[in-house]
């Protein structure tokens, strides 16, 4: 079946503020692809980034690029190789197609292969569109009880529970977790469904904190921008968690939180590193080093996608309170719900329903 240029229409990020909706031409269906029809996609925050500055990290966007990644839909058709996938099915989407050539692929680290292609990350094109084409072996169908929206929430938290499995949490794991945006709640929620028995949230927003504590944390800590006010905050989150803490995630990445983190974690524990805030960043590595904290990176997800889904349809993780906004697909709609989303005093996750 062919898809005419009108019938298909995405949002395009032409330059720094500004989003179009216009025609996005899809590549031909190969004998191992499926064509998706998009029903819910997410604002993540690199996608607000890429807004602002047109980069995010190293990632820079040179040319006009369909946006979002964050995405769930229905099998509208399958190549001629796709067993497991018949039109009409519900399915969330893994973005990154990585080559499965090169030595990471093949040792299984396929995140972190030089030659990956991921929705909205530059010059790949994204999945906020009407339809869009995508290897089937990236498509997971959706269980019965769980729903498009929660499909698409998948990309999120398959950060989370990769940061936790990272960072190898579990029943006796005490965690400490600077940012309560949505990857820092889906790492709280993810730490949870792993067993961690205690939580400390510190942002430096009250609403997010609200939400955190109504989602599971034990303790909510509101702390400043100021570096200055990091050795008393240090001394606060010591207190509050009342034990020693085993590993810290740093769901920002700004150098005021991988500072306070890397003092108020334990000797011998880990700071596992999620949040690009700052591309650089001035910390005393060598005072943890003494003190044997690991630093762990984290990028993207591997082989996350399978465990989400038996979590949501489990119930052992609920994400709906996360999504806070939704919006359709038309142009007044997308230039909203991007400036919610940019704002963040009253949002989490911003959803479109396509």
């Amino acid at each position: 079946m062919d898809v005419s240029d009108e019938e298909n229409m995405a949002a395009w990020l032409m330059s720094v503020n500004i989003l179009k909706i216009q025609p996005f031409k899809l590549p031909s269906l190969s004998p191992h692809d499926a064509r998706i029809r998009m029903k819910a996609v997410g604002i993540c925050g690199s996608n607000v980034h890429y807004l602002k500055t047109m980069r995010c990290g190293d990632f820079v966007v040179e040319e006009p690029m369909v946006i979002g990644h964050e995405c769930a839909g229905i099998i509208e058709e399958i190549g001629s190789e796709v067993k497991h996938l018949v039109p009409g099915d519900r399915v969330a989407l893994e973005p990154g197609i990585c080559c499965w050539r090169c030595d990471l692929c093949k040792s299984g680290s396929y995140n972190l292969c030089p030659e990956m292609k991921s929705f909205s990350t530059p010059p790949s094109h994204g999945s906020l569109a009407n339809q869009i084409v995508h290897p089937a072996d990236l498509c997971f169908k959706l269980p019965d009880n769980v729903s498009l929206e929660e499909g698409a929430m998948c990309e999120p938290l398959s950060v989370g529970i990769y940061a936790c499995r990272r960072a190898n949490v579990g029943p006796d794991t005490r965690v400490l977790i600077f940012g309560a945006g949505p990857i820092g709640l889906v790492t709280m929620l993810a730490a949870r469904a792993f067993g961690v028995p205690r939580i400390i949230l510190v942002d430096v927003d009250d609403f997010r904190l609200s939400l955190g504590k109504s989602l599971g944390a034990d303790h909510t800590i509101k702390v400043s921008t100021c570096i200055q006010d990091a050795d008393e905050e240090v001394i606060q989150i010591k207190k509050a968690m009342d034990a020693d803490i085993d590993v810290c995630f740093d769901c920002v990445g700004y150098s005021k939180t991988m500072a306070t983190a890397l003092s108020a974690t334990r000797a011998g524990g880990k700071v596992c590193l999620v949040g690009m805030g700052h591309n650089e960043m001035n910390l005393r590595l060598v005072s943890a080093a003494l003190r044997e904290i690991d630093v762990i990176g984290v990028f993207r997800y591997k082989n996350t996608w399978p465990i989400c889904l038996d979590l949501l349809s489990s119930g052992k993780i609920d994400v709906k309170p996360l999504i806070t906004h939704r919006f359709g697909f038309s142009q007044e709609e997308i230039e909203k719900a991007f400036k919610i989303s940019a704002d963040g005093s009253s949002s989490i996750k911003v959803m479109f329903n396509l």
